[in-house]
């Protein structure tokens, strides 16, 4: 199986990657740091020897990446799954953020998976399956204080979800929102939030695996997951 993974250089990414890895598939892994992304590279080569392991260094932020990242995907063959993580949080309030903050959001977090999906899609769609994993967030489905831009373009991701899985449902590819509550990545680090008040990128990457290998004719369309004593 060929599985493309973006931002897989840590957290969920990544944790999604050692789930697919774990179980020797070929994984396809791009993020915008290339040292973060080398070291990934080696270390999921090294702890899962039965997969292989390709690495590109994209910002998928800009549309010219997210085709060439695409196009060095497809000379590997025609793409099982497509899971588009890449993306970042910056905080803020929409009255108060500093200017040029939403067009970085909806760069990261919209075009980076819209761009690399019409890269790949067509070849799916040739292969008549395929499934495609959009990682939105809880931001993506109700406000919150900090929200700001990050949340519009997780909302927008949400929007972009839907109408992908209807135009692509009669062509044998699924589509799959991902709603992840708090999560713990680096961006935790040094929050003071105690570690059992949040996710674990794990709990997220086994959910994924999971709706990966459902029968053809079945598809989880949207995966919501939080914290158990709720929001932080």
């Amino acid at each position: 199986m060929l599985v493309i993974i973006t931002g897989a250089s840590q957290g969920i990414g990544y944790a999604v990657a050692e789930a697919f890895a774990q179980v020797g598939h070929t994984l396809l892994i791009g993020s915008k740091t290339a040292s973060r992304l080398n070291e990934a590279t080696e270390s999921l080569q090294k702890k899962y020897p039965s997969a292989t392991i390709h690495s590109k260094q994209a910002d998928l932020s800009k549309q010219a990446d997210c085709e060439a990242f695409g196009n060095w995907c497809l000379s590997f063959g025609i793409p099982s799954i497509l899971i588009n993580n890449a993306g970042f949080f910056l905080p803020g309030n929409i009255m108060e953020e500093a200017q040029g903050i939403l067009e970085t959001q909806i760069g990261a977090n919209l075009y980076a998976a819209y761009y690399t999906s019409r890269a790949i899609i067509p070849a799916m769609i040739k292969g008549g399956k395929g499934h495609i994993f959009n990682i939105c967030s809880i931001a993506s489905l109700q406000a919150y204080p900090q929200g700001g831009s990050y949340s519009i373009s997780k909302f927008a991701l949400d929007g972009f979800s839907k109408n992908l899985r209807l135009e692509l449902k009669d062509k044998g590819i699924k589509v799959t929102g991902v709603y992840p509550g708090a999560t713990y990545t680096n961006s935790w680090v040094g929050s003071g939030v105690e570690l059992s008040r949040i996710m674990e990128a794990q709990d997220i990457a086994k959910m994924i695996f999971a709706a990966a290998h459902l029968s053809p004719q079945a598809v989880v369309e949207d995966i919501v997951m939080r914290p158990q004593l709720g929001d932080v």
